[in-house]
């Protein structure tokens, strides 16, 4: 299973210097799990950036993968990574959902850089 975090999915939609980094894991849909944390924050970005027709075109694509909601039991282990890892909120919520998946968590977000079972690559 692959978990492309938001940063990854912006910069594979700005067709950014790594994009190419995160093509493999984002037409893999079948192995690709989405949790809806960042459906919000790659959402938020493209309306932000860009305009809501293409926030919403972002997020259909992103609707391909399995959509990970947010539990209780997701939350409360986040909250556990964010304190033993010093993370944010966010961060340690997709953290636990590549965890408790056993997925790959595909990155460019330097919060995630030393955590083990983390694909990070430099902006």
């Amino acid at each position: 299973m692959n978990l492309v975090d938001s940063s990854g999915w912006l910069e594979y939609f700005a067709d950014g210097k790594n994009a190419t980094i995160f093509t493999e894991p984002l037409q893999n849909v079948a192995e690709l799990i989405v949790p809806t944390i960042c459906l919000y924050e790659v959402f938020k970005v493209v309306l932000r950036e860009r305009n809501e027709d293409d926030a919403i075109r972002a997020i259909a694509l992103m609707h391909q993968g399995k959509i990970i909601e947010l539990t209780s039991e997701i939350a409360i282990q986040a909250a556990r990574h964010c304190v033993e890892h010093k993370i944010p909120m966010a961060d340690s919520i997709v953290l636990t959902i590549a965890k408790m998946y056993n997925a790959t968590l595909w990155t460019e977000d330097k919060d995630f850089r030393n955590i083990e079972g983390v694909k990070y690559f430099s902006k």
